[in-house]
């Protein structure tokens, strides 16, 4: 069983380079971990352009997790993203959970769309754990889309500023 993340967001009045380069500084990133009030983050991007990867590591602590995933994740839950860039509006993305089960993978693409920029993220969850699996599925997309909400809420802001 899996569950799926369709996810749009809008950034307006950009382009695809600008939220590009946007999603490839560290800077960015880590202020989006402060947005999340996040216990710990660190982001960096290697390789530029077409052929760059972006590593998120954001550690959240469980006071709001549901009490019978507690048991599953611990007093912390960090969440890796690495995102693989193949252009300016394409990359795969690999989410994991270290310690813990699941798998999540999917692509981010960017759009022009007028005069905004459209990203749109196709993620599938996967937890394989019995009678659980599915109530942890639904907890860490939850977790994603807000994540994902939450750099586009920051994202726009940052924007506008430059």
């Amino acid at each position: 069983m899996s569950k799926r993340i369709h996810e749009q967001l809008t950034y307006p009045a950009a382009t695809t380079g600008q939220v590009a380069a946007m999603l490839a500084d560290p800077a960015f990133r880590e202020e989006v971990a402060t947005y999340q009030r996040a216990l710990r983050s660190s982001a960096a991007t290697t390789g530029t352009g077409d052929a760059r990867t972006a590593r998120i590591e954001v550690v959240h602590g469980t006071d709001h997790v549901p009490s019978f995933a507690r048991k599953f994740v611990g007093e912390e839950i960090s969440i890796i993203s690495e995102e693989t860039w193949t252009s300016d509006s394409h990359a795969d993305v690999a989410v994991t959970i270290p310690g813990k089960p699941g798998d999540v993978s999917g692509t981010l693409d960017l759009a022009q769309v007028g005069d905004d920029v459209v990203q749109s993220l196709q993620l599938t969850v996967k937890v394989g754990i019995p009678l659980v699996g599915g109530k942890l599925e639904d907890l860490i997309v939850g977790l994603l889309t807000k994540a994902y909400r939450a750099e586009n809420a920051v994202g726009r802001t940052w924007l506008a500023a430059t």
